[in-house]
């Protein structure tokens, strides 16, 4: 930046490159509305007031506000590549996203970073990287690859790496793992921040986790949760993804003084939300609908984010600071008019200006990543029936679950478990990366498909090969499927595939535009539904989660039943 030239703008000796007339601007700092013009040089905010400009933009009667961020979210478990995120979400003004780019890693390593942060070089927005922390998530996990300190200390020379991400392992962290804690004081060497993920966690062990420097959490689901964590310094992510919606829940944190230390972020967000609803403008849209504050619901996902990831220069309007701005139409529906980025205009009317697909770079590692034989119906045998057997309770609308114990019937043990009138379904979870053969096979209820199977290579956070179905015959059709196409989604019934979407991009993404996606996606889902698929549940993103023992409390991989309150196996099945 030329110091000199700014200076000379922002006194007005010389013409601005850009400026934004006659629209009320929102200061996030004063929560005031200024009626200024936006003064722009080298990409920078020089000054508000009366400017002139080189090129002039009229937005009278609208409103300038901050770019918007996404506090924390997956670019992978968006299903698509980050050039047909950015194109999903661009125009609903989000400048910036904080990415963990762990669902990757966990398949293919420091290998999966370089990639995904390949495919993001050539982007108007903003994707910044918070490197993975638990590569495997939990040391029950059997993920492509496992990541040591020594792996990710050279990416803190990046300068689109902020942090460590979510420290999903807190117990690792309580009871001082070595390797964990060299992960955490690299971190803290190099100045950067530490998120957390820690659902539940309170007392001594809260205090240890924040002392050991962990600043942030997105895993509360209950106001006092979250209140409890903001008292012991953390900040709060309120998340509202495709899968997780905490926002209803979480409400009086987005009033103060809690809004000062909250967050907005997403989690994930698949296509058909994107396209439908939008991205952080729609849980803007939505937290005001709600009686929050719109310059509280601005300032959450544009100022309190920069701040609390070291971003000195971002999240306002205001003088020296990057000029992320987004034109509003008002503070009512907030219909993004106008994108800019460092002072480009980059998106409008709800379309990017620009297009940034282009063909993958080849990768044998990333594009054929599944490494098993074939499935066949004898892999899910369970064996004799318990009298007294586990199964694992899906709950509305969140990723916790319930252990329930049932007695199966009759019906349930001439069917090797299954009892579909009572909602009891076969899940099986199969290793993928080396080959091991290791089949975990449970119960699941809640899920409500009265026929056929579904299957998903998105598995968190491992991505293992996940199904869920009503026979052995449908559920080692649709795994089958899954292997054959190195990934992806799958919908069977009596033995046939009736609607997939391959995901060759280390079994998450697929190379295909976002509204393809989306309308493959759609289909899928309403096969899903025909199958009888409960109506509050998303049936790939509920499974995706089925077989994350990070979690509470009771959840599924290849080594079986997990409790994960425990972090033991309490039911082996190889």
């Amino acid at each position: 930046m030329d110091l000199k030239r700014i200076i000379d703008v922002a006194m007005g000796r010389e013409k601005a490159d850009l400026v934004l007339k006659g629209a009320s601007v929102l200061n996030v700092f004063t929560e005031q509305l200024e009626h200024k013009d936006v003064a722009i040089c080298d990409g920078m905010i020089a000054g508000l007031g009366r400017y002139d400009g080189t090129k002039e933009v009229d937005v009278t009667g609208k409103i300038i506000v901050p770019g918007f961020m996404d506090a924390h979210m997956h670019l992978e478990s968006t299903l698509l590549t980050p050039a047909e995120f950015e194109r999903g979400s661009l125009p609903h003004g989000t400048v910036a996203v904080m990415a963990d780019p762990h669902e990757i890693a966990n398949v293919a390593g420091t290998e999966g970073i370089d990639y995904i942060m390949q495919l993001c070089e050539d982007l108007d927005m903003h994707i910044w990287f918070n490197l993975p922390s638990c590569v495997p998530a939990a040391p029950l996990e059997e993920s492509g690859e496992t990541l040591e300190a020594d792996d990710l200390r050279p990416y803190y020379e990046k300068s689109n790496v902020l942090g460590l991400a979510e420290v999903m392992n807190s117990v690792g962290v309580t009871e001082g793992d070595p390797a964990l804690l060299q992960k955490i004081a690299d971190a803290k060497a190099n100045n950067r921040i530490i998120d957390g993920h820690a659902p539940f966690l309170g007392g001594k062990d809260l205090c240890a986790y924040t002392a050991a420097g962990v600043r942030s959490d997105h895993e509360c689901t209950d106001k006092q949760e979250a209140i409890d964590k903001l008292a012991r310094g953390q900040w709060i992510m309120i998340r509202e993804g495709t899968a997780a919606k905490n926002l209803n829940a979480l409400l009086p944190l987005c009033s103060p003084p809690y809004c000062y230390r909250s967050m907005f972020c997403t989690d994930d967000r698949h296509p058909e939300d994107l396209l439908r609803e939008g991205h952080m403008d729609a849980i803007i849209r939505k937290a005001v609908a709600q009686g929050v504050s719109a310059v509280h619901a601005i300032q959450m996902c544009t100022l309190n984010t920069a701040q609390y990831f070291g971003l000195k220069e971002r999240g306002a309007i205001a003088p020296g600071y990057h000029a992320d701005i987004i034109v509003l139409g008002d503070f009512i529906d907030f219909a993004v008019e106008q994108v800019y980025i460092d002072g480009r205009l980059v998106a409008k009317d709800g379309k990017v200006l620009k297009n940034h697909s282009a063909p993958l770079p080849d990768n044998k590692k990333i594009l054929h990543s599944f490494h098993m034989q074939p499935v066949t119906s004898e892999q899910l045998c369970f064996g004799e029936i318990k009298e007294r057997q586990r199964v694992i309770g899906l709950k509305r609308r969140e990723l916790l679950t319930d252990e329930i114990i049932i007695q199966p019937t009759e019906r349930g043990r001439l069917n090797n478990g299954v009892d579909i009138e009572r909602d009891i379904l076969k899940a099986a979870v199969f290793e993928r990366h080396h080959n091991t053969g290791h089949v975990g096979v449970g119960f699941i209820t809640g899920y409500g498909i009265k026929k056929g199977a579904v299957a998903t290579s998105v598995a968190h956070d491992s991505h293992n090969l996940i199904v869920v179905g009503c026979s052995d015959q449908d559920i080692a059709a649709a795994a089958e499927a899954v292997r054959a196409m190195d990934g992806g989604l799958v919908v069977v019934e009596d033995g046939k595939v009736i609607e997939a979407l391959p995901l060759p991009i280390a079994g998450l993404m697929s190379p295909l535009a976002i509204e393809e996606v989306d309308a493959r996606m759609k289909k899928l889902k309403e096969a899903a539904k025909r199958l009888g698929v409960s109506d509050d549940i998303d049936p790939f993103m509920t499974l995706a989660f089925v077989s994350l023992p990070v979690i509470p409390v009771l959840r599924l991989n290849g080594k079986g039943l997990i409790n994960v309150n425990r972090q033991e196996i309490v039911e082996a099945t190889f």
